[in-house]
């Protein structure tokens, strides 16, 4: 007897085998038996909802404490930051000189800078006749004038941090260290309009600007002023 019914249980097994129908049933009943929601039902603060594991408010985003700074946000320096000072009388004062050294990379990158976001409006040589006025925008500075040439150097930051008239501010265009050297450039492009043979330092050859043309194969009327396109 138990030889006539093992061949029947194995042959109603592989019969319920071979039903695709009940095959897949049996594979979803596995998948939805293995799932668990574990980290879906595990406590979390959910933003914007309140939170039971902070009991003396309930919130789940907890207030920022008293007196700290962001990191890389501490700002010690102030005048490197804000290109003013507080006097004793509660004003705030302009400085005529840089917060840290500057070199030669200083003033190649405050001409890449300047070059980039001042000369369409200011040109390259600061005569406030740049490209975008030539075409009917307001008159830019010209910081060869005796107002320019007055002001200290951190005013050029305070104004390329905060615009002034129709200049709009370049803070985010230009960073803290970025600024400071565009305004060393722009005081060295003010120094070379008015520099003498005196301000060369000892032994170094001073050259006319003709000789120079000459040296490079340019004609001597290269020196001269160019004549500007009349604006309408």
């Amino acid at each position: 007897m138990d030889r006539d019914q093992g061949p029947g249980i194995r042959g109603q097994s592989s019969r319920s085998l071979g039903n695709p129908a009940l095959f897949a049933g049996l594979v979803v009943l596995l998948v939805f038996v293995g799932c668990r929601q574990d980290m879906q039902d595990q406590p979390k603060v959910i933003a914007q909802r309140g939170s039971e594991f902070f009991k003396t408010d309930h919130r789940g985003a907890r207030p920022q404490v008293a007196n700290t700074v962001a990191r890389g946000e501490l700002r010690e320096d102030s005048y490197f930051y804000t290109g003013v000072v507080q006097a004793a009388d509660g004003y705030r004062e302009e400085k005529n000189e840089m917060p840290f050294p500057v070199t030669m990379d200083v003033l190649r990158r405050g001409q890449e800078r300047f070059n980039i976001y001042c000369a369409p409006c200011h040109s390259r040589v600061g005569n406030g006749q740049g490209e975008i006025v030539r075409r009917g925008y307001k008159t830019a500075a010209n910081f060869h004038d005796q107002v320019r040439l007055s002001q200290p150097i951190s005013h050029y930051y305070y104004v390329m941090t905060h615009g002034y008239n129709a200049m709009p501010d370049y803070a985010a265009q230009l960073t803290p260290v970025d600024r400071w050297a565009v305004a060393a450039y722009m005081r060295a492009l003010q120094l070379s309009q008015s520099a003498t043979a005196a301000d060369v330092p000892q032994g170094v050859q001073v050259k006319s600007l003709k000789e120079i043309a000459r040296e490079n194969h340019l004609p001597e009327s290269f020196t001269e002023q160019w004549p500007l396109p009349a604006t309408h």
